[in-house]
């Protein structure tokens, strides 16, 4: 069986690294809040380019901080509307309602799957103060464009780059082209950590501060609260692996492309619909290998039973859940087709050209017989 993910043998190439860093904090006996933290804040705001990182607990509070942080510092009211994708994992709307927000959804590129910029400008109304452009599946979102409509509308652009710790557009990296940004540090991330985690990345020194102390009891002093703030921190050893597994992310992406490459120049386009591919100066960090299928479930069940597993990323759509049953009027067609059709390839560092070309082969043995079915039938 072809794992969909093997996070062990990613984690393992570190093992001896990981050892020294678990040695090197027990020894210093400090767990949260210290060195380790701040070196790793410290070497990602280096490494998206931007002058602050804020560790915190997860990739959902990243958000929900920089949205309440918004609201401190007066750039945000209560009941403002943010912009969110239809199309995206349900966190980006959750940290929209936690804070008290207004949720639009929009539309996304049916090619891309990010935010569709002419559907970000229609449905932008009075009521509206930000877009969250979420850079899904580990795509940036069209940031240029989107930069232009928040600012000919005075509109707040942040980014859930939950999925594209490393993805850029020339030399602009996710992360540094909104007011602030929101990472996930989750174990199965490009960068992610051996627990959870999370990691703000900003320009905005007032916001910066704001996001260290609400993280931490609204206090930057110990005992002095500033802020009713809450609890989520990103803990030293959790940092110090951060530290380690960041200094391969460049080269674990470099894999996860040429997996992609090698799915896209050898699948049969007959059956899937695949990602397109990047652009000039646009690097893709491939989170996700997602294609499109309109026979998707019984592509799926054919993969299983050639030894290769495959996950859906999103079978249902945020206005079709139970916790957003007020947006269940809504008609997303390009997000609920996307739905229906997606489905996720392994990808991921330490995937062999022969697990690559068995999936490929697998693949393509549903589209010749699908194929032919279909022939027979006309």
């Amino acid at each position: 069986m072809i794992p969909f993910l093997n996070l062990q043998a990613l984690n393992q190439r570190f093992e001896g690294e990981f050892q020294a860093a678990i040695g090197h904090v027990l020894s210093r006996g400090w767990y949260i809040h210290g060195e380790e933290c701040q070196a790793f804040e410290y070497e990602f705001a280096a490494y998206c380019g931007v002058k602050h990182a804020v560790g915190v607990g997860n990739g959902l509070d990243a958000l929900v901080l920089i949205l309440r942080a918004l609201l401190e510092t007066g750039r945000l009211q209560p009941g403002d509307e943010v912009l969110v994708p239809g199309n995206t994992f349900i966190a980006s709307a959750l940290a929209v309602s936690a804070c008290g927000l207004r949720i639009r959804l929009v539309e996304p590129e049916l090619s891309r799957f990010n935010l569709d910029p002419q559907a970000v400008e229609a449905a932008i109304d009075e009521r509206t103060r930000a877009i969250l452009a979420v850079h899904l599946y580990g795509r940036l979102a069209d940031m240029p464009a989107l930069a232009d409509i928040a600012r000919r509308h005075d509109l707040l652009l942040l980014e859930d780059a939950a999925q594209a710790h490393g993805a850029r557009l020339d030399a602009r990296r996710a992360g540094a082209w909104g007011v602030a940004a929101g990472f996930s540090l989750f174990p199965g991330k490009p960068l992610g950590a051996l627990g959870d985690g999370g990691v703000v990345t900003t320009n905005d020194a007032e916001l910066a501060e704001a996001i260290c102390s609400l993280r931490n009891y609204g206090s930057t002093v110990k005992y002095q609260h500033d802020r009713k703030g809450g609890n989520s921190r990103l803990d030293e050893l959790q940092a110090a692996f951060l530290r380690i597994k960041l200094r391969h992310l460049d080269a674990d992406n470099q894999a996860r492309h040429d997996i992609a490459m090698r799915y896209s120049h050898g699948l049969d386009r007959r059956m899937l619909d695949l990602p397109e591919l990047s652009a000039e100066g646009e690097v893709h960090a491939w989170h996700l290998y997602v294609a499109r299928s309109e026979h998707r479930d019984a592509l799926q069940q054919h993969l299983l039973k050639a030894g290769v597993q495959t996950l859906i990323h999103y079978p249902t759509p945020i206005h079709r859940q139970a916790a957003y049953s007020e947006l269940g009027g809504l008609s997303l067609p390009i997000t609920e087709r996307l739905s229906e059709q997606v489905l996720s390839l392994p990808i991921y560092p330490g995937l062999s050209a022969q697990q690559v070309d068995h999936v490929i082969d697998a693949c393509n043995d549903f589209a010749a017989i699908e194929s032919n079915f279909s022939a027979q039938e006309h």
